[in-house]
C-alpha cells in the first residue's frame, strides 16, 4: 500500500477513530475466515458480530471470496430495522513459494446509513430507497427471519416441523 499499511490495518485504524472530542464516523469492521468465522472485530457503531459460530451467509463480506481484488458494496438491514452501508474485500496472509500456506480472509467495514454519504462507495446508491437493503442476521442461531433461503441451521429459539408432503428451501419449518 502506498503509506506501508495493509488494507487490514487502514479497516481496523478506521473502526476505533473515536477519541472523545474528536470523533470519526462510527464504523465497524471484522475480519471473516473461510468458513464465516469471525476471527476479529471492532465495532464503534450499533452493529453486533455474532459470537459463536458464523455469521450471516447473506451478508456481503461471504462474496468477497468469490471476487478478489474488488470491494463489494452492499445496503443491509437487520433485524432490529437498523441499516448499513457494508464494504467488504478479500485480502492474504503469509507469503513464500508454492508450498507455502496463504490463510485467505474477507474483510469488513462499514457504518450506519446516516453516515454513508461520508464515503464515496456510497455514491450511486439509492440510500432512500428501503427496497434496496438486503435483510442480513447476526448468525443464523439468533435470526429469527424465518423465510431466509441461506439459512445454515435452525434459530435456536423456534420449534421445527417436519412436513413428509411438502418441501420448501429448507428441510423444516419454524414454528
Amino acid at each position: 500500500m502506498r503509506f506501508g499499511a495493509s488494507l487490514e490495518q487502514v479497516c481496523h485504524r478506521l473502526s476505533t477513530l473515536q477519541r472523545p472530542g474528536l470523533k470519526g464516523v462510527p464504523m465497524f469492521f471484522a475480519r471473516i475466515d473461510r468458513a464465516g468465522n469471525i476471527t476479529k472485530r471492532h465495532s464503534a457503531s450499533k452493529l453486533q458480530f455474532a459470537r459463536f459460530g458464523a455469521a450471516c451467509p447473506v451478508w456481503n463480506v461471504h462474496q468477497a471470496f468469490e471476487t478478489p481484488g474488488r470491494i463489494i458494496r452492499q445496503l443491509a438491514e437487520t433485524p432490529d430495522g437498523a441499516r448499513y452501508l457494508c464494504l467488504a474485500a478479500q485480502t492474504s496472509k503469509g507469503s513464500g513459494g508454492f508450498r507455502a500456506v496463504q490463510p485467505r480472509y474477507a474483510l469488513a467495514l462499514g457504518c450506519e446509513i446516516t453516515y454513508a454519504d461520508s464515503f464515496v462507495y456510497a455514491d450511486d446508491l439509492d440510500l432512500g430507497n428501503r427496497a434496496a437493503f438486503e435483510p442480513i442476521g447476526i448468525s443464523c442461531r439468533i435470526c429469527e427471519r424465518t423465510k431466509c433461503p441461506s439459512r445454515a441451521m435452525p434459530p435456536l429459539k423456534r420449534k421445527l416441523t417436519v412436513s413428509h408432503d411438502h418441501r420448501g428451501a429448507l428441510p423444516y419449518g419454524l414454528s
